[in-house]
């Protein structure tokens, strides 16, 4: 059965939506919307539905019961510009050259000296926006942007509007207008970031021009540092913490630094709520103006939680290892929805993916093809048809010191099996992710062989994708 019988098969809607696959317009009838929702820094279990008993998302848990769930998503690095620069391309960090944040810490006092790479999207990049605006989509993008400075920004990358995004990773005046950000203007005093960000995105969707597609682009600041309490919901998680039994931080060693192993941090817990809420804003404002049926709405994040720092850090991924900034499972695994256009219900995904898939994904839905060589797969086909993805391997390239305390490394995934390449010692550690998915014991020496299997593949695979090389500090 074809993809379009799929889809169609699927749809229970009032109003009947008809599709087509990425290698016929003839039949392009209400092309589908695309609404792109990146939470930052948000962590694997940071939500209800995926298992959080502190934190609190009742509109995303809503969401997800009607969206593919995906268990086995991985971010394309542990930090944010690389994954970003990943979901604009549709390609592997390493071969955009863009590998660590912008511009990223490269300390002269480390054993090793990490690479140059790019501190912008380079504007021969053909990014998801350029391609939806040459096939007649609005293209609108709010929030965090982090991916070069001036003649970078995404007005610069085929978004018709820009709105918040410049070059900063985080808030520079805070959660709270003044905002400190060229491309927002201040609000009233008190005005929330992430509630502003939602009511530019909803005044972008309700006065565009309606005979034309729109894809959006919602990039928020939270759960970004700094962590800075939403003072309308604080009260309630602080009362709520005082009333669970786990209510203090706990951690272990992990390297240098410290790993939090429980959530119970109110204010970063407000900041997650304060997005669950703006989102069902969101959803609901799509709903009143019969654009939620026909939209396509991915959910996801830019890297795994910031779990792991010099002190107690905000938030807890446990029981995976390590957080943000790290390529441990902590740092890379991250919470996604994908909700189809048309009704369906839930259904789990336990397939591996990777951030640069959304690339080929959006294209797929809206119908438009890509001639570009990029490293995505469309996860559509195994969406609608339950074909597996054709990919053996998946691999990280995160060669920087990173104020986590995580050294220069790279990672591998294949199967079951997960590899570490640590650049200071020039050694590895293998674990078998089904029986061991905390990673906490080392198989390398069990498995001989299985460990240099992997070693050249990752070596192959960064040779493949062009990556940069990390050099001894003389």
């Amino acid at each position: 059965m074809g993809l379009i019988n799929k889809i169609l098969i699927g749809l229970s809607v009032i109003i009947p939506i008809i599709f087509y696959s990425c290698t016929d317009h003839s039949n392009k009838v209400n092309t589908p919307n695309v609404i792109f929702i990146l939470v930052d820094d948000l962590g694997w279990n940071d939500l209800g539905y995926t298992g959080s008993k502190f934190y609190e998302s009742p509109n995303i848990d809503t969401l997800s019961n009607y969206s593919f769930q995906f268990t086995n998503a991985y971010s394309a690095s542990s930090v944010c510009s690389p994954t970003r620069a990943s979901i604009m391309t549709g390609k592997h960090p390493s071969r955009v050259n863009i590998t660590d944040w912008i511009p990223g810490n490269d300390p002269k006092d480390k054993p090793l000296l990490g690479p140059q790479d790019l501190d912008a999207l380079p504007l021969e990049e053909i990014t998801i926006a350029e391609k939806l605006k040459s096939s007649g989509y609005n293209t609108f993008y709010v929030g965090k942007w982090h991916l070069g400075s001036e003649g970078s920004y995404p007005e610069d990358h085929g978004f018709d509007i820009n709105i918040g995004g410049f070059e900063k990773g985080s808030p520079m005046g805070g959660y709270y207008s003044p905002y400190k950000n060229p491309k927002l203007i201040d609000g009233p005093e008190g005005e929330y970031l992430t509630d502003r960000l939602t009511e530019e995105a909803l005044d972008l969707i309700n006065n565009r021009d309606s005979s034309k597609p729109f894809a959006l682009f919602l990039s928020y600041y939270n759960v970004h540092t700094p962590i800075q309490a939403n003072l309308e919901y604080v009260g309630y998680f602080k009362e709520k913490l005082s009333r669970m039994n786990d209510n203090v931080a706990r951690t272990r060693d992990e390297g240098d630094a410290l790993t939090r192993l429980n959530q119970t941090d109110a204010e970063y817990a407000s900041m997650v709520y304060a997005v669950d809420e703006n989102i069902g804003k969101l959803i609901n404002d799509l709903k009143d103006n019969g654009l939620y049926e026909n939209s396509l709405i991915i959910l996801t994040s830019d890297n795994g939680g910031l779990s792991t720092l010099r002190r107690v850090a905000p938030t807890s991924v446990y029981p995976l290892r390590a957080g943000k900034g790290w390529l441990y499972e902590g740092g890379i695994k991250i919470p996604q929805l994908i909700k189809l256009p048309g009704n369906f219900e839930k259904e789990i995904v336990d397939d591996i993916t990777v951030s640069y898939d959304l690339f080929p994904t959006i294209l797929d839905i809206a119908g438009i093809k890509n001639e570009n060589k990029i490293d995505g797969i469309s996860l559509i086909p195994r969406l609608l048809e339950k074909s597996k993805i054709d990919r053996e391997n998946i691999y990280w390239h995160y060669p920087h010191y990173h104020g986590s305390l995580w050294k220069p490394g790279s990672a591998i995934r294949s199967g079951d099996w997960k590899l570490i390449f640590d650049y200071e010692s020039n050694e590895a550690k293998l674990f078998n992710l089904k029986e061991d998915p905390s990673e906490l014991n080392d198989i390398s020496n069990l498995f001989a062989e299985e460990k240099e299997r992997l070693i050249i593949e990752l070596e192959k695979m960064k040779k493949e994708t062009n990556a940069n090389s990390i050099s001894i500090n003389n």
